[in-house]
């Protein structure tokens, strides 16, 4: 048995195959064998639904988050206005940000999604 390539949207492991096509059951995202998507490479930072973030755009979070060394929480659906990337983000929080009420954090963009 081959292993099937992951999602190109939303990186699911858990793809089929359905005739000649490539299906993914989580973002329902099909696409076929050959086809290669140019412009998904390394550098490029997505949010939790495989949408591609850019500096300035809005998101919102998509499940509380503890804030650490504090007993503050980022609530759900917190919007975040003019968000920065960081491309070489070492522990994983590649977005910088200003939270109203919070300050200055980082966030991790699995725990996001584009307004």
């Amino acid at each position: 048995m081959t292993a099937l390539p992951n999602c190109p949207q939303c990186n699911s492991e858990y793809t089929y195959e359905d005739r000649d096509l490539f299906v993914c059951p989580e973002c329902a995202h099909e696409w076929m064998e050959n086809e290669v998507e140019e412009n998904d490479d390394e550098s490029t930072i997505k949010d939790a639904h495989g949408q591609v973030l850019e500096d300035g755009d809005t998101v919102n979070v998509i499940k509380d988050l503890k804030i650490k060394g504090s007993s503050s929480v980022v609530k759900q659906g917190t919007k975040v206005k003019g968000i920065r990337l960081i491309h070489d983000a070492v522990d994983g929080h590649n977005i910088d940000c200003k939270i109203d009420g919070i300050g200055a954090m980082k966030l991790k963009s699995e725990f996001v999604k584009k307004a």
